[in-house]
This record gives structure tokens, C-alpha cells and sequence, in this order.
């Protein structure tokens, strides 16, 4: 079988260290949040990393470029899109550090191992159930609302999947900031950094990424915004410099 198989599907560049990824637009594509997401995590060498609910596994593409040496699991809840994240991750030749594995995320540390992971990330569904209409596609569905996992289980088996001191970072909307910081603290899990992001200066946030410690003690910093344009259809400084791979250093 071929690295694309089938017609709907396309590679996609991803403009850093050269690795390509494979898409279905019928489905979704990966968004801007997830490269933020990339961006704004801490990493450290030997990190064992598990990233809840992959999709596409373009948040274990751009950590493995940055993390020569680290192990990184994508779960994703649905075969086929797994089988196209295995796909990229092949086409890329990471096979030895990344793992794409089937799986529901609500039984992720009963699958992946209670304890034993320094790193959880996650790019979830935004939307609550009861919220706006759900996509008919059920990978679509799948992505945005959360049909098949809520909030709750993304924190709660993210705090289960950690060890005593082990980080978990998640991308969001700012609207369900205070909905997720007292899950975190509910699963101990304590909000260390914030940063939100803006479409541009004058606009309100609509991107949120919160970086928390299990265990850790409460202090709190709140990173400088992030403006993605310095104007309509220009984008700003730093944004264009993560594009191009000057921001998504390696941590080797």
C-alpha cells in the first residue's frame, strides 16, 4: 500500500525540518492552534510524551523535530485517522519515536500506563455537547464538539497518565478558562503558565494555552499575548516566525 491511499487525501508541507504530513479535507485539517500549541510547550530531553486525541499526529511530527530522543504516543479514538497519522509518521521516517495508537481517550491511563509519561498535551474538541450543531461526519464531530470525550476526561486521564512531577499543556478556548482550571486543580494539576493569543492588537483572545505541573505549588505566569496579525492578512512578527521554524527551536 501506498503512503497516500486515498484520492481525497493530500501531503502537506509543514515547513519545518521538512517534514510533510498527510491530510483528508474531507475530514479536517490541522489548525494554527495545534502549531501553537507546539510552540508553547517546555521540553526536555528524554521526555516520554503521550498527546490525547492526535488526529492527523501533526503535534508528535513538530515535538519529534524538536526532541531528537524522545518517545511520543498520539492516541486517536478513530482507526482510519490513526491509520493516516501512522502514514505521516512513516512518510516522515519517525517510526522510532513516534507511536500512533487506537484508542479512547476516557481510558487513556487504563491503555498507556498510570504514572508513567513527563508530558500530556492535547488539542481537544472545543465545543460542549448541547452547543451548536454537530457535524454529521463523525470524524468531523469527533474533532470539534466533544461527542466522545468531554473536558473532564482530556484533564482527568491526563493527570492520571503523568508522574509525581510531570506536565500536562492544553490549547482552548479562553471562554472555558475558569471551567479548566479548576478541573486541573480538581486532579491536581496546577496552572504554572498561561499565554493568550489574539487575532491582532485591539481584538479579544480566542486562543488560550495553559501549562500545568501535577503537584505544584500555586504560581501562576501569565506569558506576554500573542498577536497572530499586525494586520488584516499580514501576519505579525512573531507569528510569521514560528511559521518558519525560527520559534519551534530544537531542545536537544
Amino acid at each position: 500500500m501506498g503512503v497516500v491511499s486515498q484520492s481525497e487525501e493530500r501531503i502537506d508541507d509543514l515547513l519545518w525540518r521538512n517534514l510533510k504530513i498527510i491530510q483528508n479535507p474531507n475530514w479536517f485539517c490541522f489548525s494554527l492552534d495545534a502549531v501553537l500549541l507546539a510552540d508553547f510547550l517546555l521540553l526536555r530531553p528524554g521526555d516520554r510524551v503521550v498527546d490525547l486525541g492526535t488526529g492527523t499526529g501533526v503535534i508528535p511530527l513538530l515535538l519529534a523535530a524538536r526532541l531528537r530522543n524522545a518517545s511520543i504516543i498520539g492516541l486517536e479514538l478513530k482507526e482510519e485517522v490513526a491509520h493516516m497519522a501512522e502514514r505521516s509518521v512513516s512518510l516522515n521516517n519517525l517510526n522510532q519515536q513516534i507511536t500512533i495508537k487506537v484508542g479512547d481517550i476516557k481510558e487513556a491511563s487504563a491503555q498507556l500506563g498510570k504514572g508513567s509519561f513527563d508530558l500530556v498535551v492535547s488539542n481537544p474538541p472545543y465545543a460542549p455537547m448541547g452547543t451548536g450543531k454537530i457535524s454529521l461526519s463523525p470524524v468531523k464531530a469527533a474533532a470539534r464538539t466533544e461527542v466522545y470525550c468531554s473536558l473532564k476526561d482530556v484533564i482527568r486521564e491526563g493527570a492520571a497518565l503523568l508522574n509525581s512531577e510531570g506536565r500536562f499543556a492544553l490549547v482552548h478556548r479562553p471562554a472555558r478558562l475558569g471551567e479548566i482550571i479548576s478541573l486541573m486543580r480538581d486532579y491536581r494539576l496546577e496552572p504554572k503558565r498561561m499565554r493568550f493569543v489574539h487575532p491582532m492588537l485591539g481584538r479579544e483572545p480566542n486562543i488560550l494555552m495553559i501549562e500545568g505541573i501535577k503537584n505544584g505549588k500555586r504560581d501562576v505566569h501569565i506569558l506576554p499575548p500573542l498577536f497572530i496579525y499586525q494586520k488584516t492578512g499580514v501576519y505579525s512578527e512573531e507569528m510569521a516566525a514560528i511559521f518558519q521554524g525560527k520559534i519551534l527551536k530544537e531542545e536537544w
